[in-house]
């Protein structure tokens, strides 16, 4: 069954969630001020940077009772992430799903590294569609037209470039199928598409986004379809893969449905993390669901029970399976 993406405004996004990480709760004692935890996310225009600002927000909320203080940091992705968790750099990372997966056991791009045992599980997030924008003067109407055209395939370390080489293999492309091949994270990429720099640009991200709304509005870049048999084979044999949908009306001057595929976010940390740390992050979350919903768009599609087992390849971490038994989400 195809994942749908629930419509809604991407107005205003910037101005409330970037500081959200800073909203701290009464100052603790001295004792306590010394817990800090950290969220890796991703690129500032994305939606993993306020997803771990929204989660950090209210986790520093209970400060004063917990004496935990969470930021959340900008880094350049899911793999970069991953990497960090298993060199006991960051306490939590925002990953793809398929890089979760590839992590934990070992494979693709982690199989020289072989499988993380340690890392754990926390909870699922969003549906990230794989999402293809073309600029108006492109000639791209349909996935495979992009051969031959210069094309950002993201940032060395991001999960949006992981994606785009796993799907370049099942077509049996390589960078020299692109007149260009550009390397750009998330935050410049929508100026370099308007600015005539690249042709298109290829992004795993949730929706609706800023950064795919910027190119649309600042200069009529289009949304183009990511189906075929190449797509369904790959959807077919790969678990953490899905057929989404953009519904018509989602971004302006769009009014039939996208359809493409897609991973879905989620929240990981390492079996090292006390698990006293990631109970209250995720009864944070969980018992203030309403709230933190609203904190974002992509948030509200949201099910507290999908969360718990959606996308989730690695073992649960103790501390989120001890909320999730005393919330009755498990047995």
């Amino acid at each position: 069954m195809a994942t749908r993406i629930g419509r809604f405004g991407v107005h205003g996004l910037a101005a409330g969630l970037l500081v959200a990480a800073s909203t701290l709760a009464a100052s603790p004692s001295a004792e306590a001020q010394q817990r800090f935890t950290t969220i890796g996310t991703g690129g500032v225009t994305g939606v993993y940077y306020p997803t771990g600002g929204a989660i950090c927000r209210l986790l520093n909320q209970g400060r004063s009772e917990h004496g935990i203080r969470c930021s959340a940091e900008s880094t350049a992705g899911s793999i970069f992430n991953l990497n960090s968790l298993r060199e006991g750099e960051l306490e939590f990372g925002v990953v793809q799903s398929d890089w979760q997966y590839h992590s934990y056991n070992g494979s693709d791009q982690f199989e020289d590294q072989g499988a993380h045992e340690e890392l754990r599980a926390v909870f699922s997030l969003h549906p990230e569609p794989f999402t293809v924008v073309a600029h108006p003067d492109a000639g791209v109407t349909d996935f495979e037209q992009i051969r031959g055209k210069r094309v950002n395939i993201g940032n060395p370390g991001s999960g949006q470039r992981g994606t785009v080489e796993r799907l370049m293999d099942e077509y049996g492309w390589s960078t020299s199928d692109f007149s260009l091949a550009s390397e750009l994270p998330s935050r410049e990429q929508a100026a370099a598409l308007c600015d005539g720099r690249i042709d298109i640009i290829l992004f795993t991200v949730g929706h609706p986004s800023g950064s795919i709304q910027e190119p649309i509005a600042t200069c009529n870049a289009r949304l183009v379809n990511v189906t075929g048999e190449v797509v369904d084979n790959l959807v077919e044999e790969n678990p953490y893969y899905f057929h989404a949908t953009l519904p018509a009306g989602m971004y302006p001057n769009h009014d039939e449905d996208i359809r493409t595929f897609g991973v879905g976010a989620t929240l990981v940390t390492s079996a090292d993390v006390d698990d006293d740390v990631v109970y209250h992050l995720v009864r944070a979350v969980f018992e203030n669901f309403e709230t933190f919903q609203g904190l974002h768009p992509a948030f509200s599609v949201l099910d507290k029970e999908e969360m718990v087992s959606a996308g989730l390849s690695a073992p649960l971490h103790p501390g989120a399976e001890r909320y999730y038994r005393e919330a009755g989400l498990i047995d």
